[in-house]
């Protein structure tokens, strides 16, 4: 892979991603501790990648806690003043940089309704850890290149951990522990992700499509191309794309479809073969030896999202070199977005 700083940013991964995991007890305390008692439900701020990492987390959350989560309008709060009662509620903030005004301002409030606000964040001294009542610091060191890669793998694993801590996730200890080694077999593993890249070279649009936990894998591999390739590429679970968007995907439309196995599989499987039918140009990242860009089957379905949003990094990173891009400084894009 090209050494760019994305590239180098996406080698770090499997490292940060044991150091984090390796603090899980650290981590359960903080969020034990913010969370109200009794919990009535959680509420998930957050913005670009982080509120990929956010939909992550409202599948496991509720998976794990039995209560509502729900993804926070922050427009409600910073330009239409709405009073809300967040009472029993814990409110996760998440912003790898703590430092987008928005995100600041909506745990402000919502704190202000009666939540109790969890940052999580890579700057521990940032304006959003100083407003929150707890912080889960993401500790993954600077990230440099403008597109996210270790923060967001860092914020996905960040989402497991706060299920575990609060109620009983869909996976085990033993199965997050396995994820940083998979890891490393898709950043060992480049070549399938470049022959995909190789494929979409000529293509100004495309779609990625994936359902239940890897539906946030599919909005943050779209996010990926869009940031780094000047590519219209838009995320879509299977369900709403067949809710009438799939009649613009005809002969050759380039899609990119994800799967593992698990209860959505079946439906993935039933959807590419449609949309093969269609005469689409399908490539899918999988666990089945279908795939063209193959998945870990070692992890479970509700963990996958983390690797599989590692080989949608790979192929945002090859696709842009391949068209002659800079991946690390997207024109007009910056770390730090104000909104």
């Amino acid at each position: 892979m090209t050494a760019t700083r994305m590239a180098r940013e996406m080698a770090e991964q499997p490292d940060r991603e044991r150091a984090l995991i390796g603090r899980r007890d650290e981590i359960a305390e903080h969020v034990r501790a913010v969370a109200p008692s009794p919990l009535r439900g959680i509420t998930i701020v957050a913005r670009g990648s982080s509120d990929h990492a956010a939909v992550y987390g409202r599948y496991l959350l509720e998976a794990a806690t039995g209560k509502p989560v729900s993804l926070a309008a922050p427009s409600l709060h910073t330009l239409y003043r709405v009073d809300a009662d967040y009472g029993g509620q814990l409110v996760i903030a998440v912003s790898q940089s703590g430092a987008t005004p928005e995100i600041v301002r909506t745990l402000d409030a919502l704190q202000t309704g009666g939540g109790r606000g969890l940052a999580m964040t890579n700057d521990p001294h940032s304006d959003l850890a100083r407003t929150a009542d707890g912080v889960i610091e993401l500790q993954v060191g600077e990230e440099r290149a403008v597109p996210a890669t270790k923060t967001v793998t860092a914020q996905f694993i960040a989402f497991a951990l706060i299920a575990a801590a609060l109620g009983r996730a869909p996976f085990t200890r033993d199965q997050l522990d396995l994820v940083p080694t998979a890891t490393e077999s898709i950043l060992d593993d480049p070549e399938p992700p470049a022959a995909a890249a190789e494929r979409l070279a000529g293509t100004s649009e495309l779609i990625v499509v994936a359902r239940g936990y890897m539906y946030a894998a599919a909005l943050e591999t779209a996010l990926k191309v869009k940031e780094t390739c000047s590519v219209l590429a838009d995320g879509y679970s299977s369900a709403d794309l067949r809710h009438g968007p799939i009649a613009a995907v005809t002969r050759g439309f380039p899609v990119v479809a994800l799967r593992a196995y698990g209860p959505a599989f079946d439906d993935m499987c039933s959807l590419v073969d449609e949309l093969r039918t269609r005469e689409a140009s399908v490539s899918v990242i999988g666990s089945d030896e279908r795939a063209e860009m193959s998945l870990p089957t070692q992890v479970p379905e509700p963990l996958t999202p983390i690797v599989a949003v590692v080989r949608g990094q790979q192929l945002a990173h090859g696709l842009a070199t391949r068209l002659g891009y800079d991946p690390d400084n997207p024109q007009g894009l910056s770390k730090v977005t104000v909104t």
